[in-house]
């Protein structure tokens, strides 16, 4: 990627435009846009990784995890009050998800159930399990997930319901249910944001395979967000986050742009 690119990125993701607040979703929406996640040049990671302006603009922060099986990924966040960006340097992420121009998207409710009922609108969808080490080799119950499919090229959407298990560990650092069955966004993520200037990601652009784009969209319509589907593409949306997909060659997929919404 040349230094031109990268600085298009990093512009793209701090060079923001304005928003007032956030939208209300329909009731009919059960999947709502939880995070991103792009795997950039080493490069690019690294300059994301040391940068002092993302660390005032954002609740920033670089951690390692260990998943499902002692997988373990080291990504860098930038976290609102219900959403985040998640990025990744080549290699950061194991297998072919560690590749330059692979990405992914989760979607989550907000109250408990409903990933259920999302499963049930799905055709032969592939459910999941991830869990978190916090360090004392003990997996502790994360999220249920939720694919279309296990084939995919090179980005893949999961639909995603945090556990009760995992809201209940101090580690977590997760705020109290404010109502009865609250797995929501706002609960799961720490208050941090207060602190900075980055409010939510309003905007996300995706380069997907037409093949890895058709494989999103079921899941995207059986969670309520509205699709519209054009020649080239589709644009999705939950009321606050507008999710843009542009089918290109393999060789050109990626994240293409973040748009973080900052406080006025």
């Amino acid at each position: 990627m040349s230094i031109l690119r990268r600085t298009i990125l990093v512009l793209a993701l701090v060079f923001l435009t304005a928003g007032t607040g956030s939208a209300q979703a329909s009731p009919s929406v059960l999947l709502h846009y939880n995070h991103s996640y792009g795997v950039l040049d080493r490069e690019t990671a690294d300059a994301i990784e040391h940068s002092g302006y993302l660390r005032e603009f954002a609740n920033f922060q670089v951690r390692t995890t260990t998943g499902a099986g002692g997988e373990k990924w080291t990504g860098r966040y930038l976290m609102g009050r219900e959403t985040y960006l998640e990025l990744f340097g080549v290699g950061d992420v194991p297998g072919k998800d560690g590749n330059l121009g692979s990405a992914g998207l989760g979607v989550s409710p907000e109250q408990a159930g409903q990933l259920r009922t999302v499963i049930g609108r799905l055709t032969d969808p592939v459910e999941f399990q991830q869990t978190r080490d916090f360090g004392d080799g003990v997996p502790v119950p994360w999220f249920d997930a939720v694919f279309t499919t296990d084939q995919y090229d090179t980005f893949g959407a999961w639909g995603m319901e945090y556990r009760a298990e995992y809201f209940a560990d101090p580690r977590s650092n997760t705020g109290p249910a404010r109502y009865p069955g609250d797995v929501s966004r706002d609960r799961y993520l720490p208050d941090g944001y207060r602190d900075h200037l980055m409010r939510d990601v309003s905007g996300i652009r995706l380069g997907v395979t037409a093949r890895d784009l058709a494989n999103t969209v079921p899941l995207l319509k059986a969670g309520g967000m509205v699709v519209r589907e054009f020649p080239g593409g589709a644009v999705a949306g939950d009321g606050m986050t507008s999710i843009r997909f542009d089918v290109v060659p393999v060789d050109r997929v990626g994240l293409r742009r973040g748009t973080p919404k900052p406080e006025l």
